[in-house]
């Protein structure tokens, strides 16, 4: 199901908030909990089947690391390698017999294996919690009900934020829902959905008609246009699912932490993973990185503890080597940048317009890495956009692939990818005419993406392939 479809928005949505709302605190969580088993199972019930084995598996991990300290590294171990067991063969197998198939030249046959939607993202969430009671930064939950909660609510379960255990354990016990929490939550759901079907179904429209054309039959220009159009794609659907469930999280009382800080206005690749898809970059940071050593020990082995990260960063989007090569080209620059101290703060405007131009450069050639349905295709169009195919067969012409529709697309989403409205959400109480024309706007945004919804085919989530 998704937040952008009629069936979520019309029935979905205003049935759990009305059981919630009516019903007492005490028996709250169980709405949720319900309501999130059913929101994963429209998908497909035996997808249900899968993540209520996480559930237990972590649940049974975590409460013999509580009760066997002397075996807990053990324990951890395995109950970590059960989890990546179901995320290995749910994933990754078909691609690890196609690699064996083609190295080896041999016939291996099998049965396709479909990946559950949100596996990644659940599958983190569930060793966060492992490894924080590991630590002993938590105790374990021996209320099974309030383990599924944290793993399968359903606002961020399919697509994120990733929600570390102990951001929101105190939450799932105990929180208070008012109608300044709900009225943000309520506005912050608006924008995510106005910026996921108004800005990045219509570009990705655009990127579609391009990417799915061979190389010749664009010229460079276009090719910069799908390019440019598939980035502002990629940021406004994913952040606007992270919008959506950050709202839809404050409706019901939930603080996730922010996923997206204006990543394309970086200096550098080491800022853009700042503020690019948080929860992940964060998640690695505290569980994978810091554990390798991070920046402790030598610069060789810091900058091996990168490349491990975006290796593994890479292969996390998906079961493919062009996911691994676009991983390893963010990390190449990450390390340079950490090799020629090119992060410091110095040379004024000259540097900051050669940095914002060069991070720019590297995140759009990353994204063609990115979408492009092979390795080789990407080549070929990152040659087209410097101008390195001599021989063209043109298509169409350059306005096939942008009306005057995908125009302003492009003019709203260049424009609010930078922080010009980012006290949106932010005008005080006394000011009333900016509140009236704010919620003035964002009813029109809400109907207009409806309308939207109501009309089109094309509406899906580019990270639910994750």
């Amino acid at each position: 199901m998704l937040f952008s479809s009629m069936t979520f928005l019309g029935v979905f949505l205003p049935a759990v908030c009305l059981a919630y709302f009516l019903a007492k605190p005490a028996v709250r969580n169980y709405i949720l909990l319900a309501a999130s088993f059913l929101f994963y199972a429209w998908g497909g019930i035996h997808y249900l089947a899968i993540m209520i084995l996480t559930i237990v598996v972590n649940y049974v991990g975590a409460v013999l690391l509580d009760k066997y300290k002397r075996q807990k590294k053990l324990i951890l171990l395995m109950t970590v390698l059960a989890n990546l067991a179901f995320l290995v063969y749910f994933k990754y197998f078909n691609f690890i017999i196609d690699n064996i198939n083609g190295i080896f030249s041999a016939e291996m046959s099998f049965i396709k294996v479909v990946m559950p939607i949100g596996i990644s993202f659940y599958t983190f969430q569930a060793m966060s919690y492992l490894i924080d009671v590991y630590r002993e930064e938590v105790p374990a939950q021996r209320d099974i009900y309030k383990l599924s909660l944290y793993i399968a609510l359903f606002p961020q379960l399919v697509a994120g934020p990733i929600v570390k255990y102990h951001d929101v354990d105190k939450q799932i016990d105990e929180r208070t829902v008012n109608f300044e929490k709900v009225a943000y939550g309520v506005k912050r759901f608006i924008i995510g959905l106005a910026k996921k079907v108004l800005i990045a179904n219509t570009l990705g429209a655009v990127a579609d008609k391009i990417f799915t054309q061979q190389v010749s039959s664009f010229d460079t220009v276009t090719s910069w246009i799908g390019a440019v159009a598939y980035s502002l794609q990629l940021y406004y659907d994913f952040s606007g699912y992270s919008d959506m469930a950050i709202g839809l999280g404050m409706i019901f009382g939930f603080r996730f932490m922010e996923n997206f800080n204006y990543p394309y206005i970086s200096k550098s690749i080491t800022e853009f993973w700042r503020r690019w898809h948080i929860s992940l970059s964060t998640w690695f940071k505290e569980y994978l990185y810091i554990p390798l050593g991070g920046n402790r020990k030598s610069p060789l082995r810091t900058y091996f503890n990168l490349f491990v990260v975006f290796f593994v960063t890479g292969l996390w989007h998906g079961a493919s080597w062009s996911f691994v090569v676009w991983g390893l080209w963010h990390g190449l620059f990450m390390i340079l940048e950490r090799r020629t101290g090119f992060t410091k703060n110095s040379g004024g405007l000259i540097k900051s317009i050669v940095s914002h131009v060069y991070v720019f450069l590297v995140f759009v050639i990353g994204w063609v890495i990115f979408r492009a349905d092979s390795l080789s295709y990407a080549v070929d169009y990152i040659r087209n956009m410097f101008g390195l195919i001599s021989e063209h067969k043109i298509t169409f012409g350059m306005m096939y692939y942008v009306d005057t529709i995908e125009v302003i697309a492009f003019v709203f989403g260049a424009v609010c990818s930078v922080p010009v409205f980012k006290a949106i959400l932010e005008i005080k109480p006394e000011k009333k005419v900016l509140r009236a024309a704010l919620n003035g706007l964002l009813l029109m945004l809400f109907v207009l993406s409806a309308a939207s919804i109501a009309s089109s085919t094309y509406n899906p989530f580019i990270y639910f392939r994750f």
